[in-house]
This record gives C-alpha cells, sequence and structure tokens, in this order.
C-alpha cells in the first residue's frame, strides 16, 4: 500500500515532459518541499510490468534465460512483461505472458507481491503473481517470437536450487529475485494471499 502525501504536501509546481516513449515518460517536476523551498525530479513514468513465479507438482519453478542489453548479458527470469495492452487486466496479462514466453496455462493463480523497482525515480509497479496446477498450452494465436526472445531458454528450477542461485548471485533480475525468494516462503510457510485479481 502506498501512503499518499497529506493535502498541500510535496505539491507539484510544474511539469516539463522530457521524453515521451512507448514504454516510459521522462519529466522533470519541480516540486515544493515541507521544509520550504522547491527541488527539480527527473521521473521516469512506466506503464507497469507482471511477473510470474510458476511453480509444478514438482516443486520446480519456470526460469527463463533472456539476453537484456542494458546490461549486455543473460539474465535468468521468471516469465513476465510489459502490461502495455490497452484494457488487458493485469492477471490477463500474466497469463498470456506465461502462455507466450512458457508454453504454460495455471490453474490456481494468487497474487504474491506489489514491488516498485526504483520508486527513487521511477513509477513502474511490477505484480508478481503465484500460479501452480501448471499445464502445457499452444502460445497465443498471433504470437510471433521476436528479437531477443528467439533464443530465450525455458527451464525448470527446483524452487531449493532457486533459492540457492539467488543468494550466489546467479539471479539477478530484481523481480525473479522476488519472485523466487516468495514463492519458497509461500511453500515453507503458507500465508495468506491475496487474491489473483488483487492489485
Amino acid at each position: 500500500m502506498v501512503e499518499p502525501a497529506r493535502p498541500g504536501e510535496y505539491e507539484v509546481l510544474a511539469t516539463e515532459t522530457v521524453h515521451d516513449g512507448r514504454i516510459i515518460t521522462v519529466v522533470k517536476e519541480t516540486v515544493a518541499m515541507p521544509g520550504g523551498g522547491d527541488s527539480v525530479r527527473e521521473i521516469v513514468r512506466h506503464i507497469g510490468a507482471v511477473c510470474v513465479a510458476a511453480v509444478d507438482d514438482e516443486g520446480r519453478i519456470v526460469m527463463v534465460r533472456q539476453y537484456r542489453h542494458p546490461v549486455r548479458g543473460y539474465l535468468w527470469e521468471l516469465p513476465a512483461g510489459l502490461r502495455d495492452a490497452d484494457g488487458e487486466a493485469p492477471l490477463a496479462t500474466a497469463k498470456r505472458e506465461l502462455a507466450e514466453e512458457a508454453g504454460l496455462a495455471a490453474e490456481r493463480w494468487s497474487l504474491l507481491v506489489n514491488s516498485y523497482s526504483t520508486p527513487g525515480f521511477c513509477s513502474e509497479q511490477v505484480l508478481v503473481y503465484l500460479a501452480e496446477g501448471l499445464s502445457a498450452v499452444d502460445r497465443p494465436e498471433g504470437f510471433v517470437v521476436e528479437h531477443e526472445e528467439l533464443d530465450m531458454t525455458v527451464e525448470r528450477l527446483p524452487l531449493d536450487e532457486a533459492v540457492q542461485r539467488v543468494f550466489a548471485g546467479g539471479i539477478r533480475n530484481s523481480s525473479a529475485v522476488i519472485g523466487v525468494l516468495a514463492a519458497a516462503r509461500v511453500r515453507a510457510t503458507a500465508p495468506q494471499l491475496r487474491p489473483a485479481d488483487a492489485t
């Protein structure tokens, strides 16, 4: 939950759009500070994303290995994607991404966690889902594998091994780190999870 600022706190005095792209918009905002004066903040407005911790009946988590150009290398990740389809609910996006990237569907869905990736300058929120009761499905009609996804590989790792890879530095994608550790905690302690359609 985000606790909103009180009325009059951190009032935005001016906004300038620096870049307006498909995935992000970069703005400069002049903000009134509570102690007096103002400050300029550079903010990346992001459309948001979903991530899926898909765990099979044998306790293995589905991981994908994908090239990520900003870090100039391959990362182990969970199936994930941008919330870039107009009008698509986050859960529908998660289901679509699991089918597109891993060729899987799930019988049971829960919302594991919400995460702001880098809230100091970016509004991106990632909804991390737990998917269980996995079955193979065809990729959605019209889905075209292209670009970095052409050499993406899919593996199922025992959840304990995935946790060890996180602590050994082998899994560094932040959503994957969160999803792996949260899924492991759920299997160990069975906390009450939110319904999949929560936000």
